[in-house]
């Protein structure tokens, strides 16, 4: 569509040479002789080219009229009186820019252009930001169950606040996309939104990753470095496995939601921020406050609103939806001409239990599209995991042949390790441990913890 120009000019000639140059260059053109004629016209513009000299009003009244009624179109002031004072009065009244007469035709295409391109990409962000929003919408978040609409209504009372969010739930439930929704239903939809998964960052990285450091703070600290809290100023942290992080950060933790304030690492600067936290863990948070790896001040402090997200095996009537949901949303990425899913087929996925929650039936859904050759995913096409069950031992055989408890429990741990890529605190929730736990078993195996 041609966009659409106003040009608010009180002198004759120079209004039909701006008219006859913005036509040439594919624009439609409005034009007016008066403020008063102007502000008739103006919501109807896409753009305003107005004199800042006007009779009876002036530029800047009528550029405050404009904004009233539209405060997204841009405005371009010219006038024959030009100051830095004057333009800067514009740009403060909220002029998008200034043309001081004469001027080139050229000058004044590039400046318009300039403007309209500014224009459509701020367009572009505002309804980027309503997708985004949009794909966090409770109706996005799949659950007809109780538990579910639990979850829902808490949304709903909780994102309006600045309360801190405690959401607990095993690996897979969709404690990411809870917190994503809070955050975008909240005032601080527009600021940012900063994730930090505490068990992927290393303990001596973990506080200048969080805090920041200084230049010279540490060997290799060759320049200053905002942390992940500078980042989120004004809008939300959302700390994902807050179980894993190790004493020391906790209690900077507790005085970044105690008192919004902090140091980064080599600094004596105390810094102000304005953050809402909202943290999410898959274990028992009490059982850890009783082991005493996790400080029960801090504890306390992120459990003001706690949410318990069901695992998928306690809402199974929820698989019905779920799966109809992604099969919509992963159909065209993968290529399938799949379009619906039979009742065998949710039958069967009805009787799995799910161990990986809401995340392993997207993934199932998945591989099963992209092997599916039909339009329609039946109980066959279900791909679901088929991993083998470890032997049942006889009972002549409790432990493997030859091995004691201890050598047993020592290849258990290194086959946890290896398989989290010496990740320890993974390899620590897949042995069902805390991680202080398997630090004290790593060392007395020898290895470091």
């Amino acid at each position: 569509m041609k966009k659409r120009i106003l040009v608010v000019e009180d002198e004759d000639k120079l209004r039909r040479v701006l008219e006859l140059q913005l036509a040439s260059a594919g624009f439609d053109v409005d034009k007016a002789a008066s403020a008063e004629e102007g502000v008739k016209l103006a919501d109807r513009a896409d753009l305003v080219l107005t004199d800042l000299k006007l009779p009876n009003m002036d530029g800047l009244q009528l550029l405050a009229l404009i904004r009233r009624q539209n405060a997204q179109v841009p405005v371009i002031v010219m006038t024959a009186y030009g100051s830095v004072e004057t333009a800067v009065e514009s740009m403060k009244a909220g002029a998008t820019d200034f043309l001081l007469k004469p001027f080139s035709l050229d000058h004044l295409m590039q400046v318009v252009h300039k403007a309209i391109e500014v224009r459509d990409l701020r367009d572009e962000n505002r309804l980027l930001k309503q997708e985004l929003g949009r794909r966090y919408e409770f109706d996005n978040i799949i659950g007809r169950s109780q538990p579910m609409q639990e979850v829902f209504a808490t949304i709903e009372r909780v994102a309006p606040t600045r309360a801190t969010v405690l959401l607990a739930g095993e690996s897979g439930v969709g404690k990411d996309l809870i917190a994503r929704a809070i955050h975008f239903h909240s005032p601080r939809r527009d600021r940012p939104l900063v994730k930090i998964n505490c068990s992927a960052l290393p303990e001596n990285l973990m506080e200048s990753e969080l805090f920041g450091y200084e230049k010279g703070a540490f060997t290799g600290a060759n320049a200053t470095k905002p942390g992940k809290f500078e980042q989120a100023d004004t809008g939300t942290v959302f700390l994902d496995e807050i179980g894993d992080v190790p004493g020391a950060i906790q209690v900077k933790l507790l005085r970044v939601l105690q008192e919004r304030e902090f140091e980064r690492l080599g600094s004596n600067v105390t810094r102000h921020i304005d953050v809402r936290v909202i943290a999410a863990t898959n274990q028992d948070l009490r059982a850890a406050l009783e082991q005493g790896t996790f400080r029960e001040d801090l504890y306390y402090r992120l459990n003001v609103v706690p949410m318990n997200i069901p695992p998928l095996r306690e809402r199974k009537v929820d698989i019905p939806s779920l799966a109809a949901h992604f099969l919509r949303k992963l159909a065209p990425d993968a290529g399938s001409r799949v379009t619906s899913i039979t009742d065998a087929a949710i039958e069967k996925l009805m009787a799995y239990h799910w161990p990986g929650n809401v995340r392993e039936l997207e993934n199932v859904i998945e591989r099963s599209l992209v092997m599916c050759t039909g339009t329609q995913l039946d109980a066959a096409g279900i791909q679901l995991e088929s991993a083998p069950r470890p032997r049942a031992q006889s009972d002549q055989h409790f432990l493997p042949e030859g091995l004691t408890l201890d050598q047993y429990e020592q290849d258990i741990i290194r086959e946890a390790l290896r398989r989290a890529d010496g990740n320890k605190s993974q390899a620590a929730r897949m042995l069902g441990l805390t991680r202080n736990a398997l630090r004290y078993r790593l060392a007395q195996m020898g290895l470091e913890g």
